[in-house]
């Protein structure tokens, strides 16, 4: 088992203002600070504002541990894309044995789109990417570094490069792979946040993107009535601090749950020959393959069900938040019943849920910024509007993270 979390938060309004050359200490309404010049870092003890919304709602909350904050980050661009061919519930029943209403009344789930063998995730992917630094007013130029969150990669060693590659960065950024299943973007959320905080970065594209329509097996009408392709992307940008739009996270794994998620390397028929020494050799060895998705669903679900309500509140908890001050649930997009039993242990009404399962499936590290994108470029999400989101999935990993958009 492995765990990490974290916490970030706007500083108070007054800390605008550069320090001064010389240290200071100031205690400003329940925030006592000290100030140094250096690097403009800013030491808090402070109870959250929570963008200022927890003022305006009056909810209250415990003061929160020290934290170290020296630069914010916003995300201030989305988008998104999808496969050309739909595929609905009614297609599927004339090749496995189910129903369009076996499926929806199960999984919330009545279309999903797949690559076809014309399109590639990596165009998907910088399609997606290419919208988000169109709605940010970025040039692909200024873009620092590019985070591709996927497990299906079309090269083993990673696609971010050739998404880099597809934007015309001129400036060769950095562009690595984050393989998390549908863990994948929550986390790459925060490690653009650690690359800005961290290291200096200014834009980073965090792009969700995955094709697991080709580890599918088509006749297991448990599992290949789930998946579709589809890739997001949000441009995450560096910030005062007192404009932080990621309060908190909470990460965690458990590899003891992979027997009930996961498409393994193949154990493939290899030739044996008995060398001059009497021993057995295997080599050379076969080329890898990995099998289909194999899923224990009634476990995942009690995974999930269990777990992710407890790491957004242990989110909202370090960002001195509860439900009542967040405007969306936005939860990766696996299943509606998922979905509700999670929202209902939050307290949640449907009318701050977002979900858009029902067009497009399980899309994995692609579904929270589908979801994300659909729901700002329709107007449902607004500026300055907080969001509580969770990615969980094979590995197995959860997280969640606390954030605001734009």
């Amino acid at each position: 088992m492995a765990n990490a979390s974290g916490l970030w938060g706007p500083s108070v309004p007054s800390l605008r203002r550069r320090a001064e050359f010389q240290p200071s200490m100031s205690i400003q309404g329940s925030v006592f600070c000290s100030r140094e010049f250096t690097a403009r870092r800013v030491f808090c003890f402070s109870a959250t504002r929570g963008a200022d919304k927890q003022a305006l709602r009056g909810s209250p909350v415990g003061y929160r541990v020290p934290r170290l904050v020296s630069r914010g980050c916003k995300l201030i661009g989305s988008g998104s894309a999808i496969p050309s061919l739909q595929i609905s519930n009614d297609d599927l029943a004339k090749i496995v044995d189910t129903s369009d209403e076996w499926i929806s009344v199960r999984t919330g789930i009545r279309n999903r789109h797949v690559l076809s063998a014309k399109e590639s995730l990596t165009t998907l992917a910088a399609e997606a990417a290419r919208k988000a630094l169109e709605m940010a007013h970025v040039d692909a130029d200024d873009v620092d570094m590019i985070l591709m969150c996927s497990s299906t990669p079309e090269d083993l060693f990673g696609s971010a490069p050739q998404i880099q590659k597809a934007l015309g960065c001129k400036r060769n950024p950095l562009a690595y792979d984050i393989t998390a299943a549908c863990s994948g973007f929550v986390l790459g959320l925060v490690s653009a946040a650690c690359h800005i905080r961290g290291g200096g970065f200014n834009n980073v594209l965090v792009i969700g993107a995955d094709s697991l329509s080709r580890y599918v097996d088509w006749t297991d009408r448990g599992s290949c009535i789930l998946f579709g392709d589809a890739a997001g992307a949000v441009l995450v940008q560096s910030c005062d601090a007192e404009d932080d739009g990621l309060f908190a996270f909470d990460l965690h794994s458990d590899g003891d749950g992979q027997r009930h998620l996961k498409a393994s390397i193949k154990e493939n028929e290899i030739d044996h020959t008995i060398g001059t020494n009497g021993s057995i050799l295997d080599f050379p060895p076969r080329p890898a393959s990995y099998s289909c998705i194999q899923m224990n669903g009634k476990e995942v679900f009690r995974f999930a069900c269990r777990c992710v309500p407890q790491s957004i509140e242990t989110a909202l908890g370090k960002a001195g938040l509860n439900g009542s001050n967040i405007d969306w649930l936005l939860l990766h997009q696996a299943n509606q019943r998922i979905i509700d039993a999670v929202a209902t242990r939050l307290e949640m009404p449907q009318e701050r849920i977002i979900s858009n399962l029902e067009n497009y499936g399980n899309t994995s590290a692609a579904s929270i910024p589908l979801a994300l994108d659909e729901s700002v470029r329709s107007g449902k999400v607004k500026s300055g509007d907080l969001i509580a989101t969770a990615g969980f999935g094979a590995g197995l990993t959860w997280g969640s993270a606390v954030i605001r958009w734009g």
